[in-house]
């Protein structure tokens, strides 16, 4: 326990340090510059001492009220009405200061005695109340500039993320929505494929919701996924439907964010599979080549879809998603191509993985 306390004093200093190495290393400064002058550092030193007792509560006083009250909420005129304000107060300040308590003590011996009141001698000695108020403010806009940008990033990262996780979870119902409503049609025509159909729907929901929540999968365990998923559409529909599932390249430990090939694949059966084609087909070929994905899924169409139908076909719920989370996790590292012709509907993913 001890030794996480002396780690947090020496790497996590509290704040009250960092404001003493500040004053010591600028009332050093000054005291090294002006006493090289006269190779009198010791009594610069204390002159400089003298100084920072009127210089601290000048700092303070704007770091703490007038930036909080009227930088920080964009009164940039008030902020320079004041400022101006405290430099010319604290500057007389500082002459009375030179007057009263350092003439006499620091050089006793001189014949001249200043006048108390003096206005050329009091802007004069605004030097001695601005360089270290800039400073000050620099730095303190600078902590307050970093400690915004670090929380609108941490915001947009959270905003992003909970996007992410909300895109993620509506694969899960939309995806068994229509497997359902195979299931369901399986389960009127009396087929004896239904119980097979609940034991893919088991394992594919189990993949779901307990394998793929990582923000990366293995690309074996996608393609198994999409087997799985036209196995189903396989027994729903039989023989009237041709698929062509073909894998170029070896995917060697490749990943990819889950559920992102499934949605193409679902929807060239939701949309490209009509109940009064005859001889559908849908072509699936997923080629992994040098940390690239490129997947192509081309069906068939029906010559008497309506104009709406091939609306929702290209801006169905599960494309909608998919290509906002292509957005959000593979910014300008990937494109996505959709080919529409009379006959059949081509879609051309590419992933840089």
């Amino acid at each position: 326990m001890s030794r996480i306390k002396l780690e947090d004093i020496l790497f996590k200093p509290p704040r009250i340090v960092w404001h003493l190495v500040f004053w010591i290393i600028f009332i050093s400064f000054f005291a090294l510059v002006y006493g090289s002058f006269e190779e009198q550092y010791g009594r610069q030193y204390l002159i400089q001492l003298t100084d920072a007792v009127l210089q601290i509560p000048a700092v303070y006083f704007t770091l703490y009220f007038l930036m909080p009250r009227f930088l920080f909420k964009e009164k940039y005129i008030e902020f320079i009405i004041y400022l101006i304000l405290l430099i010319l107060s604290f500057s007389a300040l500082h002459w009375f200061n030179y007057v009263i308590v350092q003439e006499p003590i620091f050089w006793p011996d001189d014949d001249y005695t200043p006048d108390l009141v003096n206005f050329g001698k009091m802007l004069k000695n605004t030097t001695k109340v601005y360089p270290v108020l800039v400073l000050a403010i620099v730095i303190k806009w600078f902590k307050y500039w970093y400690r915004e940008q670090k929380s609108n990033q941490q915001l947009v990262e959270e905003k992003l993320k909970a996007e992410l996780n909300f895109l993620k979870a509506q694969v899960h119902p939309h995806f068994l929505f229509n497997t359902l409503n195979n299931l369901y049609a399986l389960t009127l025509k009396k087929s004896k494929d239904a119980p097979e159909v609940v034991l893919k729907l088991s394992d594919l929901l189990n993949y779901m919701l307990y394998e793929c929540t990582a923000d990366q999968v293995l690309i074996e365990k996608e393609i198994k996924l999409l087997k799985d998923y036209i196995s189903l559409e396989q027994i729903r529909y039989g023989n009237r439907l041709n698929i062509s599932f073909n894998i170029l390249g070896n995917a060697g430990g490749m990943r990819v964010a889950p559920l992102m090939l499934l949605p193409f694949v679902e929807n060239s059966f939701k949309h490209g599979v009509s109940e009064e084609m005859n001889e559908a087909w849908v072509s699936i070929d997923l080629e992994l080549k040098e940390e690239k994905l490129t997947l192509k899924v081309e069906n068939s169409k029906s010559k008497h879809e309506e104009r709406d139908d091939q609306f929702n076909y290209k801006e169905g719920i599960g494309l909608k998603n998919v290509q906002r989370r292509l957005e959000l996790l593979y910014p300008e590292k990937h494109s996505l191509e959709m080919h529409d012709s009379v006959d059949s509907f081509l879609i051309i993913l590419t992933l840089e993985l």
